[in-house]
């Protein structure tokens, strides 16, 4: 019995540990992430507003539409696709932050019924 209760009562104390998310904090500025293409990390930067997404990335502009969901989570569309692929809207969700950076996932919002599930993660640091 008391090796059960030693086992238990550090169990106890991890299920306490609770992410911070300030996420409202992240609604709106100017970001910069790093990604990397054929094993090339390379640095992009995007602007958010309440309703936009501008992403400037390998001397590009790319723009698309925001819903926000929640504070923590909103769907995110292209303006202009050039493709099939861009035409579908992703699922972004805010899993932690802090003083100036957000970790999150995405996924595409729709599930494709012939696709396997992917989810990827990343890290972005506000600047402004």
């Amino acid at each position: 019995m008391r090796r059960l209760i030693l086992i238990l009562t550090p169990l106890i104390f991890l299920n306490c540990y609770e992410v911070k998310r300030d996420c409202a904090s992240f609604k709106t500025g100017t970001f910069e992430f790093t990604y990397t293409v054929n094993g090339i990390e390379k640095k992009g930067t995007f602007v958010r507003t309440k309703d936009y997404n501008i992403d400037y990335y390998e001397n590009k502009i790319d723009s698309a539409s925001i819903r926000w969901i929640n504070d923590c989570e909103f769907i995110q569309k292209k303006i202009n696709p050039k493709s099939q692929s861009e035409e579908k809207a992703i699922h972004m969700k805010i899993l932690s932050t802090s003083q100036d950076s957000y970790t999150f996932e995405y996924q595409l919002a729709a599930k494709d019924a012939y696709k396997k599930k992917r989810v990827e993660r990343g890290t972005a640091r506000k600047i402004k």
